[in-house]
Parts: C-alpha cells; sequence; structure tokens
C-alpha cells in the first residue's frame, strides 16, 4: 500500500523530470543540425564530445533520435553508425545504473500493480525482451534502460540485447543524417525508404510484441 510520502516523492521526481524534459525539447529547441554543429565544434574531439552529450541524455531526456541524426550528419553512415552505437551503449548504461542503484531510493516501482508483470516477464527472459523492445520499440529507449534497471536485469545481458536489438535502427538513422548531409535527392529518397520500412515494421508487430512478451492480454 503506498503512503501519502510515497506518493509526495513520486509527484515531486515527475515534477522535475517533466520540467527537464520541457526544457530539453522546447526551451533549447534540440535538432539534429544543432547537435551536427555542436559536435563539429570540437574538432577532433567531435566523436568523445557526442559520447559524452548521448551517455547524459537519460538525465536531462535529451531525445536519442535526434542525437542520432545529428550524428550521422556529422559523420556519415561510417563511422557515424559506430559512434551511435557507443554513445546509445553509454545512455543505456546510465539508465541502467540510475534505475538500479537509485531508482528504488525515491520510487518503489514494485508496488505498482503492472510491475509485477513486466519484473517476472524480465526475471524470465531478460535478454530476449531487452533485445525484443531495442529492436521493436514499443517503448521509449530510456523507459527500456529504467525498466532493466529496476527488474535487476543481468548487466551483461543487457548490454549485449541492447547493442544487437538497436543495430538496425541505428543504421537508419546515421544512413537518414548522413543523406540529408550529402544533399543527393536519390540517396535521401532511399534512406527515407529504409526508414519507413522500419517504421513500418515496427507498426505491424507492436500488437504482436506486446502479447508475446506479456504487456498485453491475449
Amino acid at each position: 500500500m503506498m503512503t501519502g510520502r510515497s506518493w509526495v516523492k513520486i509527484i515531486l521526481v515527475l515534477l522535475i523530470f517533466s520540467a527537464l524534459a520541457y526544457t530539453t525539447h522546447f526551451h533549447f529547441e534540440i535538432r539534429p543540425q544543432l547537435i551536427r554543429d555542436y559536435i563539429l565544434s570540437f574538432g577532433l574531439w567531435g566523436p568523445v564530445a557526442f559520447f559524452f552529450l548521448y551517455t547524459i541524455g537519460p538525465f536531462i531526456f535529451l531525445p536519442t533520435s535526434v542525437l542520432s541524426l545529428g550524428a550521422g550528419l556529422a559523420f556519415g553512415v561510417w563511422p557515424g553508425a559506430l559512434y551511435i552505437v557507443f554513445g546509445a551503449t553509454g545512455a543505456a548504461s546510465t539508465g541502467y545504473i540510475m534505475a538500479r542503484y537509485f531508482g528504488s531510493s525515491v520510487v518503489k516501482i514494485e508496488q505498482f500493480a503492472w510491475s509485477e508483470k513486466i519484473f517476472n516477464q524480465m526475471d524470465k527472459r531478460g535478454f530476449l525482451y531487452v533485445f525484443v523492445l531495442r529492436l521493436i520499440p514499443i517503448v521509449s529507449f530510456d523507459l527500456l534502460s529504467f525498466l532493466s534497471g529496476f527488474a535487476k536485469v543481468k548487466f551483461k545481458y543487457y548490454l549485449l540485447a541492447t547493442v544487437l536489438g538497436m543495430l538496425p535502427g541505428v543504421f537508419a538513422y546515421s544512413f537518414l543524417g548522413a543523406s540529408i548531409a550529402s544533399g543527393d535527392l536519390i540517396m535521401i529518397g532511399t534512406a527515407g525508404g529504409v526508414f519507413l520500412l522500419l517504421l513500418g515494421i515496427t507498426y505491424y508487430f507492436r500488437s504482436h510484441v506486446k502479447r508475446w512478451l506479456g504487456l498485453a492480454e491475449e
């Protein structure tokens, strides 16, 4: 049973995260071109700056899609895809560690009715659960990282599933960003087609994945 004090802590956390998300998304108007310019302003240290920016993303709700497109614009398909993998892995680790080691002191997530089903599923097949939800992202990148940390999925399996599951999306974002930077209409059209294909696959399989992973009723 949740006490009044627990609800106050939850509301405060939500307010803080909401304020950060609002500031990040609306006040700073973060766009792929802005990310590209910021990264390139560091010269040879650009990849390091990108990794740091991606890694702190879960703290301030930086949109991963914008960061990935920015990398494609700055670095091209290659080594842009590699930098996105490193950056996203850093962000995934940050979100996981935040939830696993500090989350329970703020929010007792196990008190929510829906958490038992999700945690049971993650306990039984953590690698597969994370892999499929990275491959078919029906929940946000950071939310899955937080849930994996709360559920205490083994870190090595969590990271491996994260890297393997996000590879198609990484390629799509880096290819799209690189195509926009090139200005080649054929390349832009091809990259856009690949991106829309992945979105279509995600949309088509989302209900099946929800049922398979126990996130929806049969």
